[in-house]
């Protein structure tokens, strides 16, 4: 039965292109008609939004992509170190638990949830700690992917300035192409690319981390759909697509992400949100408040 409810909702998001009814959507199905556990897995919504955001690179020129790389590379660079030790200097003053501090300074800096999962399993935290960082994490995208389209307009912002934004300010990846969707069309190539250009850091910091931490369960892996999008890009530019077919792709793309913005939506875990506690949650709306600062300047900046 639940398939037949959670489809038709999954459609109509798709049909009215909205990213935020996609993830009201997921929670909605999970949260009230509660299907069976893993009904819909992490892996599926994560499998469409790489899905999506490699297709999507088939649309983006190589030159396009290279401008926004050299453009914008030095602000992120500077963005992930100042927000990532900012997180580590308030983990000490407010003496939150130190791998607790360390998964949600990685994913504020980096890429959410992503980021946090690959530290988990090189500092060894325990379960709870991930869970309670996701759940913190997962509600700050959620206002994300509603608040700041409405921002962006309010500031009057460019596509490229929106995009930007996004990029560096939001913490996973889906919400940052939902948002940019969101805005408009000329803000999600941006988007897309910056954001994956951050994700990138994900790589320095865990090799990084594994020198300190010896402890580690598992290895953690690379970000290898990046690789897929920029394959995507060189694959693109090369057979010269015309513009009915970048158009068909484009459509595709957004219908994989909406898709997974869904399939997020229903990963809300009532158990891990109530185990939030206040001090926690102020340090992770701290720093990204922090970081929101970052942004802001650097926009103004360049």
């Amino acid at each position: 039965m639940h398939i037949y409810i959670g489809l038709p909702i999954a459609l109509l998001a798709i049909i009215a292109n909205s990213p935020i009814f996609a993830l009201i959507g997921g929670i909605f199905f999970s949260t009230v008609l509660r299907p069976p556990k893993n009904f819909i897995s992490d892996a599926t919504g994560a499998n469409l939004l790489k899905t999506g955001i490699v297709i999507l690179g088939l649309t983006i020129s190589f030159s396009t992509a290279t401008s926004l790389t050299s453009s914008y590379f030095f602000y992120i660079s500077v963005y992930v170190l100042m927000t990532f030790f900012v997180g580590i200097l308030l983990t000490k003053i407010l003496k939150i638990d130190y791998k607790l501090g360390l998964l949600i300074s990685s994913g504020t800096a980096i890429c959410g949830a992503t980021a946090m999962a690959a530290v988990s399993q090189v500092v060894n935290v325990r379960p709870k700690e991930l869970l309670v960082s996701i759940g913190i994490i997962f509600l700050f995208n959620a206002f994300a992917l509603v608040a700041f389209p409405i921002i962006g307009k309010n500031l009057d912002m460019s596509f490229e300035q929106f995009g930007f934004f996004a990029a560096i300010a939001i913490h996973d990846t889906g919400s940052v192409v939902g948002a940019a969707m969101a805005y408009g069309d000329g803000a999600l190539d941006t988007a897309t690319t910056l954001k994956l250009l951050r994700t990138l850091w994900l790589i320095p910091l865990i090799l990084v981390l594994g020198i300190f931490y010896k402890d580690g369960n598992s290895k953690p892996q690379a970000p290898l759909f990046v690789i897929f999008f920029v394959l995507a890009i060189f694959i693109g530019t090369t057979l010269n697509l015309g513009n009915e077919t970048t158009a068909l792709l484009k459509v595709l793309s957004n219908a994989l992400i909406l898709g997974a913005l869904f399939c997020i939506g229903t990963q809300i875990d009532i158990k891990s949100m109530s185990a939030i506690n206040i001090r926690n949650f102020s340090f992770a709306l701290i720093l990204w408040l922090v970081a929101l600062i970052f942004s802001f300047l650097f926009i103004y900046i360049y």
